[in-house]
């Protein structure tokens, strides 16, 4: 280990201004078993008080550097699918240092938690209950962290299959079976049950090698900074910047809490819902008066955070006559807002609340089933329709509706954007692609995304450069389309299962997300971007 600190004159301006005025760098070198110089393995610094983590690539060279680190204690880790270097404990970090670790990876086993979807798919043996599990649970999340991180018997799979039946009754009741729940209980004990039949490591099948993926010298120049939820399976949706720097965070299932996060600290601070019952809160966004409005998608509600009285005041939205508690005939997904203030939602079916009277005005029978959603400069509502393949917009004043198919059928329209020429952006979940429209001609241009119908791009969001950014749900990788070339360039993720659904830009150019099956939210950037700048 090499350290080598600056002299600091300026402790008593240390003193004044406080700790957060001045930072750390760390830098250094990580190699293989080999003695070689390693590229594109993890090394993060984590403050073992706040817990922000601050993860970086090595490149070509096995080089790393961590910037702008806040002064404090932390724990240092290098490693790799299948490589792991000792960490690094009690590393004191003070104000306006540079310090240098070298790591030295050994190899180490690769275990069924650390693949991606994409690779469960190819590698996990074919049967109804698998067919069952990724059609139906993958919905909310994958398998690596409540599946091929535990060991239970048959009984144990059993109760686990029912309780997230219970749990997410709302959805899973009207499309998952007593003969589904026990052909996924049967799957999941035979895979990972305690006399599974798989090898330990996914590395010793034949076909492991076929499913990894390669990424460019140009892909390791990307910077996260992450936080970890103050309480476990929050399963945090996203995170939406306000105006004041503070990120609004919605925790899914049944942690029936909204999250305000201070990045600089990395405090975090709860609101509950009123609601009894699976609430699993989908939006979390700061409206034009400071109110957050938030989706409560399990029993068809929007709330309302009152910065006041920091208390959520809930509307309920009507249920199709006969089906009440049916996701399909009435739930909420996103949040947004037009000029007036009024709060959209799209889910089952796209609607309008009027906040002064607590009126939904519902688009049943034109837009019933929607998901994506985002205001344009004129306050007219865009939004996508999976269940018809189209997007669409609303005139916010008029409430009329246009919509245009997507020229590549059943993509399950996801996530929608517009950069700042007005151009709408969006993901083809189903396909592989990201879709374009201009409004102006109305004519469609899709890109075809590395790795085709597997990449299933969720989060879609757009930098201060107006590229495009996606995350794949499946194959643990981000992904930015230059508009300019069409290039694309993938971007490994620190996590497995990293089910990102929604990515917001803040003031600064950093890319926010959340990752709800690792726990944690954060941001993403580029070193030699303007966020890399402004951070």
């Amino acid at each position: 280990m090499r350290l080598r600190s600056k002299l600091l004159p300026l402790i008593g301006l240390i003193i004044l201004f406080g700790p957060a005025c001045y930072t750390a760098t760390i830098t250094g070198t990580v190699k293989g078993p080999d003695g070689a110089p390693f590229e594109g393995a993890f090394v993060q610094a984590q403050n073992t008080k706040t817990r922000m983590a601050f993860i970086v690539l090595t490149d070509s060279q096995g080089r790393y550097r961590v910037e702008k680190v806040p002064a404090g204690e932390y724990q240092l880790t290098s490693r790799a699918t299948g490589y792991r270097g000792d960490p690094r404990p009690g590393v004191i970090l003070t104000a306006d240092q540079d310090a240098s670790f070298d790591f030295a990876l050994q190899k180490a086993p690769i275990r069924w938690n650390e693949l991606s979807i994409y690779q469960a798919k190819q590698l996990l043996p074919a049967s109804t209950g698998k067919d069952t599990l990724f059609a139906q649970c993958f919905v909310c999340h994958g398998f690596q962290t409540r599946m091929a991180s535990a060991r239970r018997d048959a009984d144990g799979w059993q109760d686990r299959v029912q309780y997230m039946r219970d749990a997410m009754q709302f959805s899973l009741s009207w499309r998952f079976d007593d003969k589904m729940a026990a052909d996924v209980a049967s799957f999941l004990n035979s895979s990972f049950g305690a006399d599974a039949t798989l090898p330990r490591s996914p590395a010793d099948l034949p076909d492991y090698k076929n499913t990894t993926r390669k990424f460019t010298s140009d892909a390791m120049n990307i910077v996260y900074v992450e936080y970890e939820m103050p309480g476990p399976s929050r399963m945090p949706f996203s995170a939406a910047p306000n105006k004041d720097g503070y990120l609004w965070i919605p925790n899914f299932g049944i942690a029936n809490k909204i999250t305000r996060l201070d990045p600089k600290t990395g405090a975090m601070e709860d609101f509950p819902v009123p609601y009894v019952g699976t609430a699993a809160v989908h939006s979390a966004v700061e409206g034009p008066d400071g109110s957050v409005w938030l989706a409560e998608q399990g029993p068809n509600k929007l709330g309302k955070w009152d910065p006041k009285t920091q208390k959520i005041t809930e509307y309920q939205a009507a249920y199709l006559p006969g089906k009440e508690g049916i996701e399909s005939a009435g739930s909420k997904h996103t949040v947004r807002f037009d000029p007036h203030g009024n709060v959209w939602s799209t889910g089952y079916p796209l609607s309008r609340l009027d906040p002064e009277t607590g009126k939904f005005t519902d688009f049943w029978g034109v837009a019933d089933h929607t998901y994506g959603l985002e205001p344009d400069k004129d306050g007219n509502i865009w939004f996508t329709n999976p269940g018809t393949g189209q997007i669409g917009k609303v005139d916010w004043k008029t409430l009329k509706i246009k919509q245009w198919d997507v020229p590549t059928k059943d993509g399950y329209e996801r996530r929608i954007e517009l950069d700042s020429s007005g151009i709408v952006w969006f993901g083809e979940f189903q396909n592989g692609k990201i879709g374009r429209f201009d409004p102006k001609t109305e004519a469609f241009k899709e890109y075809d995304l590395p790795g085709g119908k597997d990449v299933f791009p969720y989060g879609v969001g757009i930098d201060a450069d107006n590229n495009v950014w996606y995350s794949s749900y499946y194959m643990d990788v981000l992904g930015r389309l230059d508009p300019k070339t069409g290039k694309i360039t993938e971007y490994p993720f620190p996590h497995s299962e990293n089910t990102i659904r929604e990515l917001f830009r803040d003031a600064q150019g950093r890319m926010w997300y959340g990752s709800p099956s690792n726990n944690r939210v954060g941001y993403f950037y580029l070193t030699g971007s303007s966020a890399a700048a402004a951070k």
